[in-house]
């Protein structure tokens, strides 16, 4: 079992920045790929970043490329994602997951634990 705790959401201005926070406790996280998803009011959930257990190899949805940032840090056991030169259309609640899956998949369904979520919401 793993548990996952997210932070750091709020409103910010377009063009601003945010840096999202996501404590894991429970087994080894190092061990594990870690997501970050968004849902936006009536859409689907949808893949933003991933990073692998060992923070080799990282992905992006196209759409925040150049402005997102994924990172982790396994003596912390804390992934992160910064956000800058936010977009009305980044608002959305976003979740961190953890995978068991040794590569990055973009499909909620490869990812086994889930945050309880935190809210961006950017103003235009």
């Amino acid at each position: 079992q793993v548990q996952l705790v997210e932070s750091g959401g709020g409103l910010v201005q377009a063009g601003g920045s945010l840096r999202l926070s996501c404590a894991a406790s429970g087994r080894t996280f190092s061990n594990y790929v870690m997501g970050w998803f968004r849902q936006a009011p009536g859409k689907e959930r949808e893949f933003v970043a991933g990073i692998r257990s060992d923070a080799t190899s990282t992905a992006y949805v196209d759409s925040v490329k150049g402005r997102f940032t994924i990172s982790r840090d396994n003596a912390k056991n804390t992934v992160y994602l910064q956000m800058n030169s936010l977009r009305p259309e980044d608002t959305a609640i976003y979740y961190c997951a953890a995978s068991s899956i040794s590569f990055i998949l973009s499909g909620p369904s490869a990812y086994r634990y889930w945050g309880q979520g935190t809210q961006v919401t950017v103003s235009s």
